[in-house]
């Protein structure tokens, strides 16, 4: 890409700057997922007068989507460009929004609303894998690919703002102009999102030949695996804190939800040359053994501070996993594939996220709520050994 030739002269405000008006464009897209997440399970089990089961499958559908959707992002950011794949994930918000609005005008029509709402949530989840995906790679192209992991982190701050941002500015809008109003909301910042897009200037397509999906699978799937291990804290912690509250008869679990977004925002600012400067699966190995003592704080926490401090280690030492495992995964693979491991790599975390609730739910019916905690350090721990191997190997560089 033209751009790298200038990496070394991008440092400090001047590169964050750079990063930040690409990563706009995936805090938009998540803000038109946060905007309804809040509104739209009551709306179909309150107004619609479903049951809970489809009100969960509505909200659900979008990550499924996601889920399915994220290694064809990838593959078509590395043929046609990261711009026109943010382009269109922004494209499938704007429609996401157009469907709720719809479903709002007919809101008596019965299934004929509820498919409306479970198609802007399926076309919002494949939105959402290409604008996110193509965000990345856009901002790895405008400042170069030694700064990777300070793409990818900004895009995880990105996210985390716009959701925590969306979810009571959807509830304002939903109470004041109804399910038409946030629909219109949505799809205002959509458009806007599209408008900023496309004067800006696209960076090429990596050419040569790509790698197939299961060469590139085989390249990342170490690094995805211990991704989604080191995953099932925040897995726990974002699931069953509250629960975990509630069966030590605290209060206060709110607050510690804060505390572990306030450690894993803050790590990310503090720390923004840390995956340069010490490597990727060093800086890895380094919050795997910080998460995992935070989790085992949590577990046999007998006191609140013990539990809110093991809640702001594992925020912390999860902060930096993702990024720091993916500037690794993506140099696996030559540069024409760039987008499909980063894709590939993230299906994992989005299946660790899936299966933890569930999982760690019959494990704590089972043994009692702080057992789970235990067992996500217990994975954590895993993740670290496997890190550990994987740093012992000589890496896989791109042909």
């Amino acid at each position: 890409m033209p751009e790298n030739a200038a990496e070394p002269a991008l440092s400090g405000l001047r590169l964050n700057l750079r990063i930040l008006t690409v990563v706009i464009f995936n805090f938009a897209s998540y803000l038109t997922i946060g905007l309804p997440l809040a509104v739209l399970p009551g709306y179909v089990h309150d107004v619609m007068g479903y049951s809970a089961f489809w009100a969960g499958l509505v909200i659900s559908l979008q990550y499924f989507a996601t889920l399915l959707s994220r290694p064809h992002a990838g593959r078509y950011a590395d043929l046609l460009g990261p711009k026109k794949v943010v382009v269109f994930g922004l494209c499938g918000a704007l429609l996401s929004g157009l469907s709720y609005l719809l479903a709002g005008a007919g809101s008596h029509a019965g299934m004929l609303s509820l498919a409306l709402l479970c198609l802007g949530r399926v076309i919002l989840g494949i939105g959402q894998s290409f604008a996110g995906t193509g965000a990345t790679l856009w901002g790895v192209g405008v400042v170069g690919s030694m700064h990777i992991g300070r793409v990818i982190s900004w895009n995880g701050i990105a996210t985390y703002g716009a959701m925590a941002l969306g979810a009571p500015l959807g509830v304002l809008c939903y109470q004041h102009a109804g399910l038409q109003g946030l629909s219109l909301t949505i799809m205002a910042v959509a458009l806007l999102a599209i408008l900023l897009a496309l004067p800006r200037a696209a960076v090429k397509a990596s050419k040569g030949k790509p790698l197939p999906f299961r060469a590139v699978l085989g390249r990342v799937w170490l690094y995805g695996m211990a991704l989604a291990l080191g995953s099932a804290g925040f897995g726990v912690i974002a699931t069953f804190i509250t629960l975990y509250y509630d069966a030590k008869g605290w209060e206060g679990a709110a607050f510690a939800l804060t505390l572990f977004s306030v450690a894993f925002v803050g790590a990310r600012l503090l720390f923004p040359n840390g995956i340069n400067r010490l490597g990727g699966l060093n800086v890895a190995m380094i919050c795997f053994v910080i998460e995992t003592l935070g989790l085992v704080l949590v577990g046999l926490a007998v006191d609140p501070w013990m539990a809110k401090l093991g809640v702001f280690l594992a925020g912390a030492g999860f902060s930096l996993v993702f990024p720091a495992l993916g500037v690794v995964a993506v140099k696996a693979v030559p540069q024409q594939n760039q987008g499909s491991a980063l894709a590939t790599y993230t299906v994992f975390m989005d299946l660790s996220l899936g299966v933890t609730g569930p999982l760690a739910g019959l494990l704590m019916a089972w043994s009692g709520v702080s057992t789970i905690y235990l067992a996500a350090a217990g994975l954590v721990a895993v993740a670290l050994l496997l890190a550990w191997q994987l740093k012992q190997r000589p890496p896989l560089r791109e042909a």
